[in-house]
């Protein structure tokens, strides 16, 4: 079946499949982690019963998304030792120990504290649990930390020294290899992206419920705090996503080239071409829409600023340009039409329209798996852009394959695909289901009283606790 397919081909099929499917979970759970940390935190420092409500409504499918997060992850660190031998030992004394920090710190932070989060508020107190909450929150943070560093580590490698067996091995500072030159860009850009992914989630399932509902105190809290996340963290993102883009020009600007549609070079102001097709035979994007100069004006903040083309790069270093140049646009497209929305929430939001316009609500109903879509648009763009090399100018990825044949690595694709879609398929499914549960009050064990929310099942109020509708309704948006 799998005879007449090259076996580097299939193993960069199955590294792609695999990661991609892993990077949907870690996108959600890391800015997930962080909100329910801010919910409980309102709980505590309120009082109100709507917090703890929305809280634990959304621990239930952090529970969930985490967990599929970290079996997809195993599963994707395997391939090292299968289909990437050889970069395994020639990487090895750099990326094994960041690797061997991230589960010393955030797996082992996140594993101390998840039991104590998912199952410990009716034995350690609000005040620890919240605690716990917040090291879980910690933890995802720290493992995006390090596993950018390894993955910016490969996009501009700095700090290390070649062995004579031709092995990086790490120089005098390991400062150099962790803070290399492009991972705060990029761990500012994923980071915030993760956020945003979880916000659009939250004012998706939001909408929804506001559409069946639009008296749904709990619906109308967690849209009205998702969209005060779009309209003030979407241009935030843009413009991280500027400054990235301008460290990637500096150290990869054959990547920038190809996300441009750049083939030749323009010595008096580059076009930026909005759409068109790459045609990497003719050298040229056809049917191209394009605005004069516009590319030089982004990159270099200068109309006439020169700027080089693909035409400068050898063949056999260049990216392929298809594949960047539409998902480099899907990326940034999406990142506007975010931007766009956060905009059109503020107009509702100033009309006292938030919580009844439709259209606002199917808006956002459409956009909630808009975040999943630009990360992994922005991770082809970054990752497709890198080749031919791995470890950018230094190794090649045809050189850092193992020596297997296609049909080894072909049937371990398929598995993955097979796997993968039956499991994972059904636990999407169930977070789905849940998020079509409206939220409600005494969500999950506590009851309401004609004094209020009181303890049930060994759960406490909190400690400013009070009672009444209006503790139940959350007070103002």
């Amino acid at each position: 079946m799998f005879d007449n397919l090259d076996a580097l081909l299939l193993a960069r099929m199955q590294f792609a499949f695999t990661v991609s499917f892993h990077f949907i979970f870690p996108s959600f759970s890391i800015g997930l982690a962080s909100y329910l940390a801010v919910l409980e935190g309102l709980w505590l420092k309120t009082g109100k019963q709507i917090y703890l409500d929305l809280f634990k409504y959304w621990l239930k499918i952090f529970a969930i998304a985490f967990a599929m997060g970290v079996v997809s992850g195993i599963v994707m660190s395997y391939q090292f030792g299968t289909n990437w031998s050889v970069f395994s030992d020639k990487a090895g004394p750099v990326i094994g120990p960041l690797m061997a920090y991230e589960v010393l710190t955030a797996f082992f932070l996140e594993a101390g504290f998840l039991g104590v989060m998912l199952f410990g508020m009716n034995k350690v107190g609000p005040k620890l649990h919240f605690a716990a909450t917040c090291m879980v929150a910690l933890g995802t943070f720290v493992s995006a930390f390090w596993i950018l560093s390894v993955n910016s580590w490969m996009q501009t490698p700095t700090g290390f020294e070649m062995g004579a067996n031709g092995q990086f091995l790490p120089g005098p500072s390991w400062s150099a290899i962790i803070f290399n030159p492009s991972f705060p860009y990029r761990l500012v850009h994923t980071v915030i992206a993760a956020y945003l992914t979880t916000a659009f989630v939250v004012g998706g399932v939001g909408a929804w419920h506001l559409l069946r509902d639009a008296a749904n105190s709990h619906a109308r809290k967690m849209f009205s705090m998702a969209m005060w996340m779009a309209a003030l963290v979407a241009p935030i993102q843009i413009l991280a996503g500027d400054m990235h883009g301008l460290n990637t020009l500096e150290h990869q600007p054959a990547k920038v080239m190809a996300m441009e549609g750049h083939f030749q070079s323009h010595p008096d102001g580059a076009p930026l071409i909005l759409f068109g097709i790459p045609n990497s035979a003719a050298q040229r994007v056809d049917y191209a829409i394009e605005i004069p100069k516009a590319s030089s004006l982004i990159l270099k903040h200068d109309w006439d600023a020169p700027l080089s083309g693909l035409d400068t790069v050898p063949v056999k270093d260049r990216p392929p340009v298809g594949i960047i140049f539409w998902s480099f646009r899907i990326m940034v497209g999406i990142g506007f039409a975010m931007f766009g929305l956060g905009l059109w929430s503020l107009v509702a939001r100033w009309r006292g329209r938030l919580f009844d316009w439709a259209w606002l609500h199917r808006a956002a109903l459409a956009l909630s798996p808009a975040g999943f879509v630009a990360v992994i648009a922005g991770w082809i763009t970054t990752e497709v852009g890198r080749q031919p090399y791995v470890i950018y100018g230094f190794l090649r990825t045809a050189d850092a394959a193992s020596p297997l044949d296609a049909p080894a690595v072909g049937a371990s694709l398929l598995a993955f695909v097979v796997v993968y879609f039956a499991v994972f398929s059904v636990g999407t499914w169930y977070i789905l289901k849940l998020m079509n549960g409206a939220p409600h009050m005494g969500e999950k064990g506590v009851r309401r009283t004609e004094t209020g929310p009181v303890r049930t099942a060994g759960i406490t109020p909190g400690p400013h606790q009070k009672t009444g509708q209006a503790n139940v309704e959350g007070g103002n948006e």
